[in-house]
């Protein structure tokens, strides 16, 4: 049931599968029976991959009957990752665009969300194109704003030149192949790419002062999150009209990216890089239950 999207490949994107790392491919969960199935697009995070956004496709897929379309942002998941330097949020929307134009042969409802800055760009296309989501919206770790005071000063250095110029002197390596290297991130932030997170967060701020999202909205975030702000998720879906949100308290420090994952992400020698979410089939479940209760799931 789970594939690598080689379509995406030959049909869309602007490099080959095979400088692409190793199971860091856009993905999808599909059925073969040739059914309407509802159908979701979930766009994993910045500076990750569609790796990370498994464990919640699988569950789409297999407990609750989505066709899963999991796409790759330009400059993600490269073996040689220079083009993030220039990285494009005009691109980045294309890649979901296409993802939900591809959706829609599913020929049910289409649903989006994502992991941080997935998350961003869903909430950017279903204000933006509310009859191509015609399904819900889901939520994990969205990065609507930055954590912490210091995410003020953050957005404000990411929105001037400089932000650009230290991008280009930095030649560090965003890839890590030594034993302790994640296999499906890179290494650090690379801060053009950044920056245009905190330009779609200004217009994202924007669209929201003035919009609501009429799609059932879910939203799952970590108090103990140091990446992205809870309270601008919160009041998101304090004024959504069909809305919840799935808090994990502070206490139980589940980091950022944690809250999709099932089992935790491993280095190339297996040792432990980034936990599992130990509430993760309590919040699958309630993930579950609010789609039901929107008509979001197909009865085969």
């Amino acid at each position: 049931m789970l594939t690598d999207w080689d379509d995406y490949y030959t049909d869309y994107f602007y490099k080959q599968k095979s400088e692409v790392r190793d199971r860091c491919h856009p993905q999808i969960f599909k059925y073969d029976d040739g059914q309407p199935r509802n159908a979701i697009v979930l766009v994993h995070g910045l500076t990750d991959s569609p790796y990370f956004m498994r464990d919640i496709g699988e569950y789409f897929c297999t407990e609750m009957g989505f066709d899963v379309y999991i796409p790759l942002l330009r400059a993600h998941g490269l073996k040689e990752p220079e083009d993030m330097k220039d990285a494009s949020l005009i691109e980045w929307r294309k890649d979901v665009r296409f993802a939900v134009d591809v959706a829609k042969e599913s020929k049910g409802k289409v649903s989006i969300g994502g992991l941080s800055t997935g998350g961003t760009l869903s909430v950017e296309m279903a204000l933006t194109n509310t009859q191509s989501i015609d399904g819900g919206v889901f939520l994990f770790s969205a990065a609507l704003g930055l954590a912490s005071h210091a995410g003020n000063l953050a957005k404000i250095f990411l929105r001037t030149p400089l932000a650009k110029f230290f991008d280009y002197i930095d030649d560090s390596n965003l890839t890590n192949d030594s034993p302790s290297g994640n296999p499906y991130r890179y290494s650090k932030m690379d801060i053009g790419a950044a920056a245009k997170l905190s330009e779609l967060m200004k217009e994202i701020d924007g669209l929201t002062n003035n919009n609501v999202l009429i799609q059932p909205l879910f939203a799952a975030h970590s108090e103990a999150d140091t990446t992205a702000n809870i309270d601008e998720i919160e009041e998101l879906v304090n004024r959504s009209k069909k809305a919840e949100m799935f808090r994990i308290g502070k206490n139980f420090a589940v980091p950022h990216a944690s809250i999709v994952l099932k089992s935790p992400v491993l280095s190339f020698n297996n040792s432990p890089l980034e936990p599992s979410n130990p509430f993760f089939d309590k919040m699958t479940k309630s993930l579950h239950t609010f789609a039901d209760k929107y008509g979001l799931i197909d009865r085969h």
